[in-house]
């Protein structure tokens, strides 16, 4: 704890031009929570008793993965020769998937902290950050943490930011989160170069939700940040895009635990209680004001995040749809970003159509629901938007196989997007060669430093959804990074490749592919399924087929019954007779028996895991 670090200001008493809003952005593992951890232990705020290691992410998930996936608001004091400040701090993910939790934090402040890792340099998402935040005229702190690694190398990383944002690599600020070193001039740079919130402190109250969080306990904790006016406890609260009323049941702020206070004012960054345990009631982008004197124009609120991916969920137990659909609307309370409606599969009963931002934040969902509603869950292979447009002009938007219309199409487009990739020059090669095969096309290729390339290209989203990621870091030794945002649709040759049990259309394998890629898909899914589906008494045909056209086609072999064990000698028409009478017997079967698929079966051929059953 530094000595500058004083006894909080009490925020209903803080005027405007002592208060800094900010939020730090930066590549995923370039140190924000460590900084943050440092700001929080130098200011004061935590003890060093208390101190953890990411002490802002409250999560299990967050903490075992080394990622923050929820920003987290606190408030720190400061003092300068001015006098002491309170700063609150917004620290934000730095997943390309959670840009959306970014892009609220954003509008929340003054400013950013731009950080970036002294032995790695700028990534593809802190470039997306940066942007993100000069669209909303923050101003920018750069600084290069990491700098106590023997790896780092500050003067051609700072050469490169300033470069960047234009200024003086000498400008940029060099620290390290692990040690402390440069902390305490970066707050001071914080007080010195971000503006103080701009507000009038006698209109009606007008305070912008950023965030919010579902509390078993207490119902809705709603995340504000006051822009105009003043906010008391006990007083009555109005929701504008609702209309809807409640009472402030408690009012405060985070230092980082919350701390209930006597009201906010402008400019300041806190919390609500209502006790409303509805979790529709509390919208993120909406403006709060008071019921007795309400405010007359809304805040602009945010743009609705588009879902990239689509996936649906289903309870392995059909009894546990109930607690799905439970589970689901509190995690969207803390995740704005998440969208899903009811769908039924013939193979997989009663689940939900969900959309995401992408794969990882479908991993996350999906692990949340499992860990913290000790849901058992299957997840079909994700999927995008398709628009298509059939014979008769009927255009038909499809986020599941199941919707592709059966007659004839005329066109399908799918969702196009921008791809920005930073990588070391030697890899040029392998990632265009990746990049084409994905029916990527090529927008341009910029040098950021002698041995740094970012390249740029518009992509089929379907084609980056399932495994790009992954191909992208292995033929790059991990060393690439990727971003990419919506740049519309295109129309493309793709058809829907179904998958046939004896006949029958199993609706969960089904999938839109591109018509190049389709042999490929339905010969991989036959072959998966021939290896986990149980041998039956009859013979059961798995064929892949695009409308009525069969593409590939694997068998499972009938279970054999040797009937013929108790025929020790004898005449040879005795063993034809019980031969025929099995035949028979067999094509009765076949004619009624249906091929039960089992759940395991189902859980790895989507995952792609395989070598359950041989």
């Amino acid at each position: 704890m530094s000595p500058r670090a004083l006894k909080p200001l009490e925020p209903s008493a803080t005027p405007p031009e002592q208060i800094r809003n900010f939020c730090i952005i930066a590549h995923i593992d370039h140190g924000k929570s460590t900084l943050a951890d440092r700001m929080l232990q130098i200011t004061g705020v935590v003890s060093d008793r208390d101190m953890r290691a990411q002490y802002l992410d409250r999560m299990d998930i967050e903490r075992e993965r080394g990622i923050t996936i929820k920003s987290q608001a606190v408030r720190m004091p400061w003092s300068t020769a001015d006098g002491t400040f309170a700063l609150n701090m917004i620290d934000t993910p730095g997943h390309v998937d959670f840009t959306y939790e970014v892009s609220r934090s954003l509008a929340a402040c003054e400013g950013a902290i731009l950080l970036v890792d002294a032995a790695q340099g700028i990534e593809a998402q802190t470039l997306a950050n940066l942007y993100l935040a000069l669209e909303n005229d923050l101003t920018i702190i750069p600084v290069l943490n990491k700098i106590d690694l023997p790896a780092a190398d500050p003067d051609k990383y700072a050469a490169e930011l300033a470069g960047l944002i234009g200024g003086d690599p000498a400008d940029v600020l060099r620290v390290s989160g692990k040690t402390g070193m440069g902390v305490e001039e970066l707050l001071d740079l914080i007080v010195d170069k971000i503006p103080a919130p701009v507000g009038t402190a006698d209109a009606p109250a007008r305070a912008m939700i950023f965030d919010s969080v579902y509390d078993a306990y207490r119902g809705v904790v709603t995340y504000v940040r006051m822009i105009d006016g003043a906010l008391q406890p006990r007083e009555r609260l109005q929701m504008m895009s609702t209309g809807a009323t409640h009472e402030a049941l408690e009012i405060g702020v985070s230092s980082p635990e919350p701390v209930p206070t006597k009201g906010l004012g402008v400019g300041e960054v806190g919390y609500l209680i209502t006790g409303v345990k509805d979790v529709r009631q509390s919208k993120v982008g909406d403006t709060i004001t008071t019921h007795r004197k309400p405010a007359t124009d809304a805040l602009p609120g945010y743009t609705d995040p588009k879902p990239m991916v689509f996936s649906g969920i289903y309870p392995i137990d059909g009894s546990d749809y109930a607690e799905l659909r439970e589970a689901l609307d509190k995690l969207k309370l803390s995740d704005a970003s998440l969208q899903y409606e009811p769908e039924t599969s013939v193979a997989l009963g009663f689940g939900f159509r969900c959309g995401f931002l992408g794969l990882l934040h479908l991993e996350i969902i999906t692990e949340r629901l499992s860990r913290e509603f000790g849901l058992d869950l299957i997840t079909t292979a994700p999927s995008v938007t398709y628009e298509v447009t059939t014979d008769t002009g009927e255009t038909v938007s499809v986020t599941n196989p199941s919707e592709y219309p059966d007659g004839r199409v005329a066109s399908v487009s799918e969702p196009i997007v921008k791809v920005g990739i930073l990588l070391p020059k030697d890899y040029v090669g392998t990632v265009m060669e990746l990049c084409q095969s994905r029916r990527g096309t090529l927008l341009g290729m910029d040098y950021l430093s002698e041995d740094r390339v970012e390249l740029r290209y518009h992509m089929p989203l379907g084609e980056i959804v399932f495994d790009f990621f992954d191909h992208l870091k292995s033929r790059t030794q991990g060393y690439a990074s990727l971003d990419y945002e919506p740049a519309g649709s295109q129309t493309a040759d793709l058809v829907k490749v179904d998958i046939l049990l004896q006949g029958d259309k199993v609706d969960a394998f089904s999938s839109i592919v591109h018509r190049e890629k389709a042999y490929a898909y339905g010969t991989l899914m036959a072959e998966r399924l021939r290896k986990l589906i149980p041998r039956q008494q009859f013979e059961v045909p798995i064929q892949a087929a695009i409308g009525a056209r069969i593409i590939a086609r694997e068998t499972i072999r009938a279970i054999r019954k040797d009937v013929l064990a108790k025929c020790y000698g004898g005449d040879i028409t005795r063993k034809r007779k019980l031969l025929e009478k099995q035949k028979e017997g067999k094509k009765r079967m076949k004619m009624v028996g249906r091929v039960e698929v089992p759940q395991e079966a189902f859980i790895a051929a989507l995952s792609g895991d395989v070598e359950t059953k041989k």
